[in-house]
């Protein structure tokens, strides 16, 4: 990362879009310089259905930012929803004419650019490039070569694709609130070095961010990311459920599901008598048990465990996970979902416990997650959104032109 460069991410979530902005230190730290968020109602179960909407709540967010951070900001990084995203793993072996000169920057950027040489798949676009590991001809495994000795390394990298549709349609909406787009990054290769403590960075493990509508699935293998996905389910699902079924207001089930969250009723220490206040038929204040509640929430819990373990055996990816890590403002505050998780996908599952998890506001965790993922790309020449206008660039030209800023010097 360069110091000074300033960084913009842009989460776009079921119900609000938050905005970071942060800039590399002298100690090639991030620091937050503002984040700002917005309600946003533009998106259902994931999908967009409302692009002025979802403009509007990124114009304001931008605004706010830049009121506050005394900036212009004309370009910005976001975030995708895992099942927009599509990985494939690829290697190139690189040889050198000199191998006493030592590896070099530039060696390795154009291993980069040519590692993305792949046939990519109609309907689909290149959004990013994660070089994983190199291997030096004496079989030597290193995350940096630059100046080692070797006549020959071989790059092991994913190239992270994209849907066409879905990229075209955000570079639409950004382009409603005058921004153009950096680069997209799916949700969880973003937030992994944030959510995962230091162990589970080389373990095999997946990463579950259970949001307000959807739940987004990352499967990582020590470095190498290999699967992502997303469940349109998350927490609203489960409020919803408890407002159908009890016909109550939203807003009291809501605090109902803070309240008593519990995801197993086998759990229930109390059987305690709940009245309801919003109850919408001629039953003024009825009156339940606790254990009603808690068996409608268990329900949903079960449900979305349920799709997310049938998604991980149907890829045949689950023999190859050792551990479930769970994250999101959608099941952390939940009592025993991270038993619920275990009983049914049967691998050990645990809420994340990344140091840094703690510091970040919830609602801003993914958009500086994005900002620090950005800031921490290797071998990369400048990570800094542009503050410079740009007419009309095609978005494809766009972000393949970002990638070989990273890489390539």
């Amino acid at each position: 990362m360069a110091i000074g460069d300033i960084i913009v991410g842009v989460d776009i979530g079921t119900s609000k879009v938050s905005t970071v902005v942060g800039e590399v230190n002298n100690f090639n730290q991030i620091e937050i310089i503002c984040s700002t968020s917005s309600k946003c109602e533009g998106i259902k179960k994931g999908k967009i259905i409302n692009e002025d909407e979802v403009a509007l709540a990124i114009a304001k967010t931008i605004e706010n930012a830049e009121e506050e951070a005394n900036l212009k900001i004309n370009s910005t990084y976001v975030t995708i929803p895992g099942k927009y995203a599509t990985i494939v793993q690829n290697s190139v072996t690189k040889e050198l004419k000199d191998k006493y000169a030592g590896i070099s920057v530039r060696d390795v950027g154009q291993a980069i650019m040519q590692v993305r040489d792949i046939e990519v798949p109609e309907g689909k676009t290149i959004i990013d490039i994660v070089p994983n590991e190199f291997v030096l001809k004496d079989g030597t495994h290193t995350q940096d070569p630059v100046g080692s000795l070797s006549s020959e390394f071989t790059l092991n990298a994913q190239i992270i694709l994209a849907d066409k549709d879905y990229t075209r349609q955000l570079s639409t909406i950004f382009k409603k609130a005058g921004l153009e787009i950096d680069g997209m990054v799916p949700n969880t290769l973003a937030e992994r070095n944030l959510i995962l403590d230091v162990n589970e960075l080389h373990d095999n493990v997946m990463l579950l961010d259970i949001g307000a509508g959807n739940t987004d699935i990352g499967v990582f293998e020590g470095e190498s990311f290999i699967y992502t996905n997303t469940i349109p389910l998350g927490g609203d699902s489960i409020t919803h459920d408890i407002a159908l079924v009890l016909d109550i207001s939203e807003e009291e089930a809501d605090k109902l599901k803070r309240q008593y969250g519990l995801a197993l009723k086998s759990f229930i220490d109390n059987d305690n008598d709940i009245i309801l206040n919003t109850c919408k038929n001629e039953q003024k204040n009825k009156v339940i048990k606790s254990s009603e509640l808690i068996e409608i929430i268990e329900a949903r819990i079960e449900e979305i465990f349920s799709l997310v373990n049938k998604d991980i055996t149907n890829q045949g990816i689950k023999p190859r996970i050792n551990n479930v890590i769970l994250t999101g403002q959608g099941i952390i505050n939940i009592n025993k979902s991270d038993v619920a998780g275990k009983i049914i996908l049967n691998i050990p599952v645990k809420i994340s416990t990344g140091r840094l998890v703690s510091t970040i506001r919830p609602i801003y965790r993914s958009a500086y997650s994005l900002v620090r993922y950005i800031a921490a790309r290797p071998f990369a020449k400048t990570v800094s959104s542009s503050i410079d206008v740009k007419s009309d660039t095609n978005i494809f030209i766009t972000i393949m032109d970002r990638i070989k800023e990273f890489f390539y010097s």
